[in-house]
C-alpha cells in the first residue's frame, strides 16, 4: 500500500509540475433530493456531507495537499430518469471518484444500475433504508452508513405495541421505500399480537387521497400508521386525514420526521405524533460531530446529518489510503478505513488520519452516526430512536432497542 501510494503521489506531482497547476482537485458527487418528497431534508444532509469536506480542506486536503469538491446533483427523490441522468452526470461528466447519496431508495437504486456500477463508482448512501438496497447486484460498490428498515421496522412496530397501541391501518408510498417499510413493520407488529385492520399503498405527489383514508376509516380503528414524505404524499395525507376527523393518533418513520411537515399541517393538529428515525450513538465520535456542527451552525440532530458526514469522511479516507482518487479498490479500502483492527478515528481527525495512513498503520473510523462495520451486503448496524411531536418540532426521545 505504501509504494502505490508513492508512486500516485510521484504522478500526480509530475502531472501538476507539467500543467502549471498549483493544486488538483478529487471529485467527490453528492446525489439528494434537492425538489421533491423530501426537499426540506436534503439541505441539513448535503451540509453534513459538506462539513467533513472543510475539515478535510482546513487539515491540508487529501492525497498530498489536493483539494476535495463535492458537486452536487438532483434526483427529485422519486423520478428514475432524473436521478439517473444526475448519476450519469457525476460518473461520465463531473468524473467522480465515488458518490455520497442518493438519498431516496428508488434514486440509489437507478442510480447505481444505470450510472455507478456500470462506471465502477463506490457508493455511500447516507439515508437509502429499504431492504431492496442489500439485493443489488453491485460488484460491492454500494454501501449505506444508514441501518435498514429491516430493522427500523421491527423498533417502530415493538414502540407501539409497548405504548399499548395494538391496532392500526397503514398507508405506505407504493416504491421500494415504502413497501419495504411496511413489510418490516407489519410482520413485526403482528407477530407481536398487534392487529393492521387495513394496510394500502399510495401514490406519490397526488392531489387527492380521500379515497384511500375512506377505505382505511372503515374499520374504525384510530392510529394512522402513514409511510411516506414529508415534503409531498405523507403531508397531503395527514392533512385530508384531519380535515376528515377520522383518526385520533398519528405514526410516521424517518421520511415524515421534518418540521416542514408540522409547519404545513400545524403544530397543534401534530402534537404526540409518533415517529422513528435513525439516530447516533452515545459514544465520542457522536459528541465530536456534534461540537463541530454547532459550530458551523449545522444542527446535528437533522435527519440523516451525521450519517451524511460518515459517508463523506469515510470516503475521503478511503481514497487517501487507495493512494489516488481512482476509482478501482474503493471499495476494498472502505472496507479497511470502517473496520476493526486499527487506530480509532474519530470525526475530524482527518491529520491523524493521513499521518497513520502514510505510515502503514491500519485505522477504523468510530463515526458520528457510530460504527461502520460493513456486511457482505455493504450495511451496518445502527441505532433508532423515538421521536415525538411536542411544542411545535420533532423530540427526540432517546434509542429504542429491541
Amino acid at each position: 500500500m505504501i509504494n502505490k501510494r508513492a508512486l500516485a503521489t510521484a504522478v500526480a506531482a509530475s502531472t501538476l509540475a507539467m500543467t502549471g497547476f498549483a493544486q488538483a482537485e478529487v471529485k467527490v458527487g453528492f446525489l439528494g433530493g434537492f425538489t421533491g418528497g423530501i426537499e426540506s431534508l436534503t439541505p441539513p444532509i448535503f451540509a453534513g456531507a459538506q462539513l467533513a469536506v472543510e475539515q478535510i480542506n482546513e487539515q491540508g486536503g487529501i492525497l498530498d495537499g489536493q483539494t476535495l469538491a463535492m458537486p452536487s446533483g438532483d434526483t427529485t427523490c422519486s423520478d428514475a430518469s432524473a436521478a439517473s441522468n444526475a448519476a450519469d452526470r457525476m460518473v461520465n461528466s463531473e468524473n467522480v471518484t465515488a458518490i455520497v447519496g442518493a438519498l431516496c431508495t428508488g434514486a440509489t437504486i437507478a442510480a447505481a444500475n444505470n450510472a455507478a456500477i456500470p462506471g465502477g463508482v463506490l457508493m455511500v448512501s447516507p439515508a437509502s433504508t429499504a431492504p431492496a438496497v442489500s439485493e443489488l447486484d453491485d460488484n460491492d460498490l454500494v454501501f449505506r452508513t444508514v441501518p435498514s428498515d429491516a430493522f427500523q421496522g421491527q423498533i417502530l412496530a415493538k414502540l407501539l405495541l409497548e405504548k399499548d397501541i395494538d391496532a392500526v391501518v397503514v398507508t405506505y408510498v407504493n416504491n421500494d421505500y415504502g413497501q419495504g417499510l411496511s413489510d418490516a413493520f407489519s410482520i413485526a407488529f403482528e407477530a407481536g399480537g398487534g392487529e393492521i385492520t387495513e394496510n394500502l399503498a399510495h401514490e406519490d405527489n397526488r392531489a387527492d387521497y380521500r379515497s384511500e383514508l375512506g377505505s382505511l376509516s372503515v374499520s374504525g380503528v384510530d392510529t394512522l400508521v402513514v409511510l411516506a414524505y414529508a415534503d409531498t404524499s405523507g403531508q397531503t395525507v395527514l392533512r385530508q386525514a384531519y380535515e376528515s376527523g377520522m383518526f385520533a393518533q398519528y405514526v410516521g418513520a424517518d421520511g415524515m420526521v421534518g418540521d416542514s411537515l408540522i409547519n404545513a399541517i400545524g403544530a397543534d393538529v401534530l402534537d404526540g405524533m409518533i415517529a422513528t428515525r435513525p439516530g447516533s450513538p452515545d459514544l465520542p465520535g457522536t459528541d465530536m460531530f456534534i461540537e463541530a456542527a454547532e459550530a458551523a451552525e449545522l444542527d446535528p440532530s437533522a435527519v440523516f446529518a451525521a450519517q451524511a458526514y460518515d459517508a463523506a469522511f469515510l470516503i475521503a479516507l478511503a481514497i487517501e489510503q487507495n493512494g489516488s482518487a481512482e476509482r478501482e479498490g474503493l471499495s476494498e479500502a472502505l472496507r479497511s478505513v470502517s473496520s476493526a483492527p486499527g487506530e480509532i478515528i474519530l470525526p475530524g481527525e482527518w491529520e491523524k488520519a493521513v499521518e497513520l495512513i502514510a505510515a502503514g498503520t491500519e485505522i477504523n473510523y468510530e463515526g458520528a452516526s457510530g460504527s461502520h462495520e460493513f456486511d457482505e451486503n455493504g450495511d451496518v448496524p445502527g441505532v433508532v430512536v423515538e421521536m415525538v411531536v411536542e411544542n411545535g418540532t420533532f423530540t427526540s426521545k432517546g434509542q429504542v432497542d429491541l
